[in-house]
């Protein structure tokens, strides 16, 4: 059971990720876009799920994710819409999600866009936020299924460009599309289990939107790093724990990820 981390210059977060999959008993393989390039004899079909991590893809030029993006379509935009289309998991995080929104695949309402539905704009405080998120589980996808609903998991988050947005005029529309699709998989909430404006939701996204999966459930982006989470000693108060032993918050996110490639 192989997973592909794919890697361009500027992604990071790629080492967690691995050392995550790898934990779970699956075989991660870094894959930089530019391997795919030159070897025909390689596809995204050799593995089982794509895993595109955080960064800073090609120093966010442009905008973020927009240069990853256009890569990836220029080189394999109808193997990765095979590749979905036949139910396999792509997961996108940070700037992974910006990469799979810009790419269509992402909210992706009525099916695959050919241009971006969504956008992930500057943060409203303008600046880059870095820091422990709570997130409450909304939605049950295939890739969230080890995570009850109504949890609330405590997920790093750390972007300049995290703010969700939908088309002016049809943020309405699409919400409730979304809503009615169980497309929105996690919202910032406070301590209360409420959601909240600023800091707890650190960028303005609509809605508090912090995750969302398109309406099959097999692609999912999210801002926060659930791969900073996966051990109990990365959370922020780890020492006051009674047990050291303890998952992280993120491990159930790769834990669900893992349970849905077994299945197919």
């Amino acid at each position: 059971m192989k997973i592909a981390i794919l890697r361009i210059e500027g992604t990071n977060c790629e080492e967690e990720s691995f050392r995550a999959f790898a934990e779970l008993g699956v075989q991660p393989e870094y894959v930089h876009l530019n391997e795919l390039m030159r070897d025909r004899n390689r596809s995204i079909f050799d593995y089982q799920g794509i895993f595109i991590p955080g960064g800073f893809s090609s120093g966010d030029y442009v905008r973020a994710g927009a240069i990853f993006a256009a890569r990836i379509k220029a080189l394999m935009m109808d193997e990765l819409k095979k590749f979905v289309e036949g139910g396999y998991p792509v997961i996108g995080i940070c700037n992974g999600f910006q990469v799979l929104t810009e790419l269509g695949l992402l909210p992706a309402i009525d099916g695959i866009s050919d241009v971006p539905e969504a956008a992930l704009a500057v943060n409203d405080s303008d600046k880059f936020e870095c820091r422990p998120t709570l997130l409450r589980h909304e939605s049950v996808s295939p890739l969230t299924s080890e995570v009850e609903k109504g949890e609330v998991l405590l997920i790093p988050s750390a972007h300049m460009e995290g703010k969700f947005m939908l088309p002016e005029g049809k943020e309405k529309k699409y919400l409730d599309k979304m809503e009615e699709n169980g497309q929105i998989v996690f919202r910032y909430v406070n301590e209360e289990g409420k959601e909240a404006g600023y800091p707890w939701n650190p960028n303005g996204s609509i809605s508090n939107i912090a995750g969302i999966c398109n309406p099959e459930g097999n692609v999912l982006g999210m801002m926060p790093h659930p791969e900073r989470a996966f051990h109990s000693w990365q959370h922020p108060k780890w020492s006051g724990r009674n047990s050291r032993d303890e998952k992280g918050d993120g491990r159930s996110i790769f834990e669900s990820i893992v349970s849905y490639i077994e299945s197919l």
